[in-house]
């Protein structure tokens, strides 16, 4: 496995190491050991899936208050998505700035956002799928949100959200002064 670092820190792309032969190639996506050697133990206890039908799809921005914060490995199993992490750590010098990365099923990358993120994506196919592997149970009184297009992050979208649900549409404006994220 290739643990790339982003300009977030803690924030890393996760690429399989691939092994061809000719039936194909092998490649393991998660590997518990892995993760902690290159400083990141991650022990999945939930994983979920999102099925997009249409390109244009938006879910997100969503985290988990603490103390119910969740690290994630994000993987495009269909189609293509543009997936934004954005730094909630209040402290941290890269608080309220977001880095995305275009997942693709034919390349198998994942993005590993670590608890304190919002994590959203916008679907650029159709039919995209998402699983979520994911380290904590979701607790429903701990969900947070703000919406894709808030001012105090700036995100640049590749498309225009064409689909999204009134939650994501109508969460409030992000809290960027002191105070619970």
């Amino acid at each position: 496995m290739i643990f790339e670092p982003t300009p977030l820190e803690g924030l890393l792309i996760v690429r399989p190491e691939k092994f061809p032969d000719n039936r194909g190639f092998f490649a393991r996506l998660w590997d518990e050991e892995a993760f902690a050697a290159a400083g990141h133990p991650f022990r999945p206890t939930q994983i979920s899936v999102s099925h997009n039908a249409h390109a244009g799809t938006l879910r997100g921005l969503h985290w988990q208050r603490e103390p119910h914060g969740e690290t994630k490995l994000v993987r495009a199993s269909c189609g293509r998505i543009y997936d934004v992490a954005v730094d909630l750590r209040r402290g941290s010098p890269t608080f309220c700035c977001w880095f995305s990365v275009e997942l693709d099923a034919d390349f198998h990358a994942a993005l590993l956002i670590p608890a304190g993120f919002a994590h959203g994506f916008v679907t650029l196919t159709h039919d995209a799928e998402v699983i979520y592997c994911i380290h904590e149970p979701f607790v429903p009184d701990a969900a947070a949100g703000a919406r894709y297009d808030d001012p105090a992050f700036g995100i640049v979208w590749p498309v225009l959200p064409t689909i999204l649900s009134d939650r994501d549409r109508t969460w409030p404006a992000f809290p960027i002064g002191p105070g619970d994220a």
